[in-house]
């Protein structure tokens, strides 16, 4: 992508966008809250200072059209300020448009992601053992299970048959099982936005960008809208065993999201989710590598309210809503260092994340260990968001 109005969705001047920016102001630097309509930017942080904040409004709508806000100039410029080395501190740049929300993410909700974990689970994380395990394990339970219902008969009738055989996996339980795999992927406030640097663990030799689309959820289980998340993965760490997973996922700058949260309205829906796709593209900074591919959300296993009724009610609650990873179908295979030895990532990875109706995010890869540490937290906010007069 050249223009960085290929990282706007297609549709800009319908859509009604809500994000988070760090902007520089006359009572001091901070997040402030902010909507683009016909792809200009408002600061709207007077009438809700997060955007968890905001997503409880009842005519979240009509907030969102009509408070005049403070220009802060177009979309395009904002991401042009937004990318990794091109920050300037005395113009707002763009965080993720989440703060206070919790941060969730479902597991094996596609059937080539399914069989990719139970593959890292019989390599027991080692890579180069992938791909006889992956020819092994596909000739046993074949290579598309999109059409088992998850807890329906028939997949109850193929647990039955892997169990007997012996090839029952703790990941065909959250894949076909009645119940998803959920799980907390990162902290309030932790997530990095566009053009932010993303972290991998300096343990991880075998890893990946799991491109997904992320709903936002309000305290009251409503799903108001929805954007784009990176679920950066480390194949190898969490292949020696799954309770490895708070390890493997939750890390510094491990979870992106971004650009914007696109709201629900009259043209744009969770039907219009589940009808869009989502393109990946790594480009190497060092080797020329290039990966693309593309997933379609009507491949998914579980509809979206589904996995958001798994995550919220009567069992569980979200006092500041929360954001709702639904999981992916990527997992790269294509080798890139050695025959046979599948996709890694290098540093300095370029890492794009799109689908035309949310624009794209784009991250670049580091260590976790590397890259700016994570400081502010829930305190620093409300101590920050207090000095402007917003709290």
């Amino acid at each position: 992508m050249s223009s960085t109005s290929a990282y706007l969705p297609h549709d800009l001047d319908n859509a009604l966008l809500v994000g988070r920016v760090w902007r520089p102001t006359p009572e001091g630097d901070g997040p402030c809250v902010v909507v683009v309509r016909g792809g200009m930017v408002f600061d709207i942080s007077q009438v809700a200072p997060t955007t968890a904040d905001l997503f409880e409004y009842d005519d979240l709508l009509d907030v969102v059209r009509h408070t005049p806000g403070e220009p802060l100039g177009t979309a395009e410029a904002l991401l042009e300020h937004s990318l990794a080395g091109d920050r300037p501190e005395d113009r707002p740049s763009l965080l993720a448009p989440c703060d206070l929300q919790a941060i969730k993410a479902c597991g094996v909700t596609f059937a080539v992601s399914l069989l990719e974990r139970v593959i890292e689970e019989q390599a027991g994380g080692d890579p180069a053992k992938a791909q006889d395990v992956r020819a092994e394990i596909t000739k046993l339970i074949g290579a598309d299970l999109s059409k088992i219902k998850p807890g329906s008969a028939a997949a109850i009738k193929l647990k039955e048959e892997l169990q007997r055989r012996g090839a029952w996996s703790q990941y065909m339980e959250v894949g076909i099982g009645p119940d998803a795999e959920v799980f907390s992927k990162s902290q309030p406030m932790s997530a990095v936005g566009f053009g932010a640097d993303i972290g991998l663990h300096p343990a991880s030799a075998w890893n990946n960008p799991e491109p997904e689309i992320v709903l936002a959820v309000n305290s009251l289980g409503d799903v108001v809208g929805a954007t784009l998340g990176n679920d950066v993965n480390l194949r190898d760490i969490e292949g020696r065993s799954a309770l490895l997973l708070g390890k493997c996922k939750d890390n510094n700058g491990s979870c992106a999201i971004g650009p914007f949260i696109r709201l629900f309205d009259e043209t744009f829906t969770l039907d219009s989710v589940r009808a869009t796709s989502v393109s990946l593209r790594v480009e190497g900074a060092d080797d020329d590598f290039l990966l693309e591919g593309v997933s379609h959300m009507r491949e998914i296993s579980r509809d979206p309210l589904d996995l958001v009724s798994q995550a919220w009610g009567r069992h569980h609650q979200y006092p500041d809503g929360f954001m709702l990873f639904l999981g992916t179908m990527f997992s790269p295979i294509k080798d890139r260092d050695t025959p046979g030895g599948g996709f890694t990532h290098h540093l300095g990875d370029r890492v794009t994340i799109s689908a035309p109706p949310l624009g794209a995010i784009v991250n670049t890869v580091r260590l976790c260990t590397e890259i700016e540490p994570w400081t502010f937290g829930v305190r620093a906010l409300y101590a920050n968001l207090a000095d402007r007069g917003l709290f």
